[in-house]
């Protein structure tokens, strides 16, 4: 029971910090310079410039009395409070409100179209840098000052010290046939090829593979070390208790102590990062996707602030909130299934 009240409260608390994470994005987007407004303006000079063929003339000049129309075209002659409740109420999270940069879509439809890409490399970037990296850890706490763990330690430090970005170019260089000689086994950029459509099911994963493959890599390698060393750490700490040594004291194997006893508890600083995913479909790194020119909502999210699509940018905005507020509670939970002895008492 009081595990329950304990969730319950936290649903409740996401409410009020919803609410204040959306108003202060919200108000900021409002003021800042180089808004619709701005931009709209800025269109309508380069025509009358393109058209007169000397600077801004008449045909770009702009009134008091069209801006305002601009004004309240795009709603920013009405208080912030109302634009806020329209946003909020009526647009539905602002996903019902029409792009600025892409005409006749919606909000909704400019995420919905880069969801997918961005919930397979989420996901698959996710599972693997958990995979891979609680093993490795585990490993390395059980082999701790030995041959395998200062190996695996050069490894881990030299892998975390490149950035993701020119680990990212790099590997584009060797493995994409950009460089004349070297080779060129997996595709340059994007997230299949043109003639996916025609190919066969297998083709089509074999396809995907081979898209994914090195802009995932670049993303576990961001997590490799921090997740690696923390799943160490953790267990070394966990093998140095007094109830592990009483395993072995009553004539309990060191592999039953480590696997029976130690890891449970040891997870339970990792459990942390198992609320993240919730937002795994927008965890791609935007610099990554960039550089491998994969249309997922970073690279959309990056777009949209340049572009001032303030719709698109709250859209994403109040989708990673929610996410990351669940997530949070997500990660709480998982405290409890992995230590049923943990209570949310408060002293």
């Amino acid at each position: 029971m009081e595990r329950l009240d304990y969730f319950i409260r936290r649903f409740l608390l996401m409410i009020p910090t919803f609410l204040g994470i959306t108003i202060l994005c919200f108000g900021l987007i409002q003021f800042v310079p180089g808004g619709p407004v701005e931009q709209f303006i800025m269109q309508m000079k380069g025509i009358g410039a393109a058209e007169s063929g000397r600077g801004v003339g008449a045909q770009g000049s702009i009134s008091e009395q069209q801006r305002k129309a601009l004004q309240a075209h795009f709603g920013f002659d009405q208080p912030f409070y109302k634009r806020y409740w329209k946003w909020l109420v009526t647009d539905r999270l602002g996903m019902k409100m029409e792009s600025y940069k892409f005409p006749n879509k919606t909000a909704w439809q400019i995420i919905k179209e880069r969801f997918k890409v961005s919930l397979v490399f989420g996901i698959t970037g996710f599972f693997l840098s958990y995979c891979v990296c609680i093993p490795l850890g585990i490993l390395k706490a059980i082999r701790h000052d030995r041959t395998f763990d200062l190996v695996s330690s050069i490894i881990v430090f030299v892998g975390y010290a490149i950035p993701p970005f020119a680990f990212g170019m790099v590997l584009k260089m060797f493995f994409c046939g950009t460089v004349e000689g070297l080779w060129d086994f997996f595709p340059v950029s994007g997230f299949h090829s043109d003639n996916f459509i025609r190919l066969t099911f297998l083709e089509k994963i074999q396809d995907i593979f081979k898209h994914m493959f090195l802009p995932v890599t670049c993303y576990v390698i961001g997590n490799f070390a921090v997740l690696t060393l923390l799943m160490k750490n953790s267990l070394l700490e966990q093998i140095g208790k007094d109830y592990i040594r009483t395993v072995l004291a009553k004539g309990g194997s060191f592999t039953r102590a480590i696997w029976g006893h130690a890891l449970r508890n040891s997870l339970i600083p990792i459990a942390t990062g198992f609320g993240s995913i919730m937002t795994v479909m927008f965890a791609g790194s935007v610099i990554i996707e960039q550089v491998f020119e994969i249309p997922g909502m970073g690279r959309l999210s990056l777009e949209a602030i340049v572009g001032r699509d303030y719709p698109v940018y709250m859209g994403i905005l109040s989708l990673t909130s929610l996410l990351g507020l669940v997530g949070n509670i997500l990660s709480d939970f998982t405290y409890v299934l992995i230590d049923p002895r943990i209570t949310f008492q408060e002293n």
